[in-house]
């Protein structure tokens, strides 16, 4: 744990770069689908050729844009095989709220700050200190639970309250943001706690990031230096053993394949699953981000806008590059 900042900016610069080429902190657009989406599937960024043209690339989008206008949101997604470094995005670029996936960043910052005997240490609350959905910390009110545990709660049953206990842990949201643009992403914004963040608006920057600025800081978690080990296995357990998002990215993949996901509702219908993929067979694993946004302040959030925009990521990418 706490590995050295000139490791972790070097690590994630050289993995991230290349994600977020074309990306601009001012990147956004409205809630509907009347931008011009594009969808892009692109190789190694060493190799010659810088994406697939033609009749598979123009597939893709037309599949996208379909899902759209069929479901009635606007839908970002990005997806990289690790293994190859194939990618593909469809309004990669375009902000969207995090909700509650900015959670996973905020439990990486921490491990990324403190010992594996730091993980032990009980922290206490009150009352006072809960915040709406916290069904693990409600009970504990007068035990306390360890980092370890605050950890899960946060990640496996989205807990409000033990993603701010981890946010005070840790230095507050501008931290986290320090964390992610020391590991070379400079588009996702890190700003408030829970229940906060998740008042969101069109136009709204605080708390957003793109399809492709968090898919690519994921990766860089999943691929690089920038945790140990250790922490990296703490992370992805505590994904691998979510219960929010069965009906999102869970949804979307064939019998045989294991997800690992971070889940995030907000107004607006934002429904986004940031995930790490592991097809079967040892495969190297798969980074999904998808988000996704509706036209009205009280529109319901669409699991399956999700689930089917997975099916279409699975479909590309088992395919022959």
């Amino acid at each position: 744990m706490t590995s050295a900042t000139a490791r972790l900016t070097a690590a994630g610069a050289a993995l991230l770069l290349p994600l977020l080429a074309g990306c601009s902190p001012e990147s956004s657009a409205p809630t509907g689908s009347s931008s011009q989406p594009t969808a892009e599937a692109s190789a190694s960024p060493s190799s010659s050729r810088a994406g697939v043209e033609g009749q598979a690339a123009a597939q893709l989008e037309a599949q996208f844009t379909a899902l759209e206008r069929r479901r009635g949101g606007r839908l970002g997604v990005y997806a990289l095989d690790t293994g190859s470094d194939r990618s593909l995005s469809h309004r990669g670029d375009e902000r969207f709220a995090m909700a509650s996936t900015v959670k996973v960043l905020a439990v990486a910052a921490l491990l990324d700050r403190l010992s594996a005997a730091d993980l032990g240490r009980r922290l206490r609350w009150t009352s006072g200190d809960l915040v709406a959905h916290s069904p693990v910390t409600e009970r504990f009110v007068d035990r306390g639970m360890t980092i370890r545990q605050l950890i899960d709660a946060s990640l496996t049953r989205s807990d409000n309250t033990a993603a701010n206990l981890l946010f005070e842990q840790v230095g507050g949201p501008t931290t986290v943001g320090d964390f992610v643009a020391a590991a070379g992403d400079d588009i996702t914004s890190v700003d408030r706690r829970e229940p906060a963040l998740n008042d969101w608006a069109p136009g709204e920057t605080r708390d957003t990031s793109t399809p492709r600025a968090l898919g690519g800081t994921l990766a860089t978690l999943v691929r690089g230096d920038v945790l140990e080990p250790a922490d990296r296995l703490v992370l992805e357990r505590a994904m691998r053993d979510s219960v929010t998002g069965a009906g999102l990215v869970r949804a979307g993949v064939p019998d045989g394949f294991v997800v690992e996901d971070k889940s995030g509702t907000a107004r607006y219908g934002v429904r986004n699953d940031v995930a790490i993929v592991r097809p079967p067979g040892g495969r190297a694993p798969w980074i999904l981000a998808v988000m996704t946004s509706h036209e009205t302040a009280d529109a319901e959030p669409d699991d399956e806008l999700v689930a089917a925009a997975t099916r279409i990521v699975v479909q590309a990418l088992r395919s022959p590059g």
